[in-house]
C-alpha cells in the first residue's frame, strides 16, 4: 500500500500540487487523471521519489520515503516497477537483453538464472520466442509487453504505468490494459497508472484520482465515475461522445 499525507510541490514559485492525499491500496490498479497541466506527472514523480516535495509524507507500507536518506531510497527503489510512455527499450539490445537489464543492475544472479528469469516474465505476457529479436522488430504493442516484462523481472511489490497506451491502437490498448489488470491481481502489487484514456478508466479502475488544478477533486471506483456530481470530473470524461452515448444508455 501507497499512502500520500497533504504533498505539496511547486516550481518557480508556481504550485502544481496543493496538499494532495490518498491511499493506493495492493492488488488494485489505481488510476490519476486529469488534464494536462493537472500535476498527474508531478505527482508520480514525488510518489517514487524523482522530485522532492515541499510538504507532505509518502508511505510505503508505513515507510515514509520523505525522511529517508539516499540508501534507504536506493532499497525503496528496488521495489518498483515501472513502465514509461514511450517504452524507453534500448534499441541496440535484444528483446531478451532489455528485460535482463534490470538483473543485470541489481542482482548477483548467474546468467542462467536471469535467463530462466527472463523467460518466465516474457511468457508472462505472452511473449515467447522474440528473445533476440531487436525493437525495431517489433510492434508497438509487443514493445510495450517488453516494457512490462522488463517492469516486472525483478519482482516489484510496486508497478508504475506512465500512460501505458501512448500511441496504440485501441484493441491493443485493451490487451495492454488486462495485461496490467492480471498481473496486478495475481502478484498482489500496489499499481498506479497516470492516464487520460477514458477507456483504460472504465476498464481497470479500481481506485480513482481526479487530479484538477493541483487538488485531489474527486477520488472513487470506476463505477461510480459515471454518475458524478463533481462538474469539472463531469466535463472532463463525458467529452468523449462515446461515453456521453454511454451515459444516456445507462440513464
Amino acid at each position: 500500500m501507497i499512502e500520500i499525507e497533504n504533498v505539496k510541490k511547486s516550481f518557480d514559485g508556481q504550485e502544481i500540487l496543493k496538499g494532495i492525499s490518498s491511499v493506493f491500496e495492493d492488488g488494485k490498479c489505481n488510476l490519476i487523471i486529469g488534464k494536462s497541466g493537472s500535476g498527474k506527472t508531478v505527482l508520480v514523480k514525488c510518489i517514487i521519489g524523482l522530485f522532492e516535495p515541499e510538504a507532505g509524507h509518502i508511505f510505503y507500507d508505513g515507510r515514509d520515503l520523505t525522511e529517508m536518506n539516499f540508501k534507504e531510497k536506493k532499497k525503496i527503489r528496488n521495489e518498483i516497477g515501472m513502465l514509461f510512455q514511450g517504452n524507453a527499450l534500448f534499441t541496440s539490445l535484444s528483446v531478451e537483453e532489455n528485460v535482463r537489464f534490470p538483473l543485470d543492475m541489481f542482482t548477483d544472479q548467474t546468467l542462467a538464472e536471469k535467463k530462466e528469469r527472463v523467460n518466465f516474465c516474457l511468457s508472462r505476457v505472452n511473449l515467447e520466442g522474440v528473445n533476440d529479436k531487436y525493437p525495431s522488430e517489433i510492434s508497438g504493442g509487443m514493445m510495450k509487453r517488453v516494457g512490462i516484462a522488463r517492469a516486472i523481472v525483478l519482482n516489484p511489490k510496486y508497478l508504475f504505468c506512465d500512460e501505458p497506451n501512448s500511441g496504440l491502437d485501441p484493441r491493443t490498448a485493451i490487451v495492454i490494459d488486462q495485461l496490467i489488470r492480471e498481473i496486478t491481481q495475481e502478484y498482489q502489487m500496489t499499481t498506479i497508472v497516470n492516464t487520460h484514456d477514458m477507456n483504460s478508466v472504465m476498464g481497470i479502475g479500481d481506485h480513482v484520482v481526479y487530479l484538477h488544478e493541483g487538488h485531489n477533486h474527486w477520488e472513487g471506483s470506476n463505477k461510480e465515475i459515471l454518475n458524478t456530481k463533481n462538474k469539472e470530473l463531469y466535463d472532463f470524461i463525458f467529452a468523449s461522445d462515446f461515453l456521453k452515448k454511454l451515459k444516456e444508455q445507462t440513464d
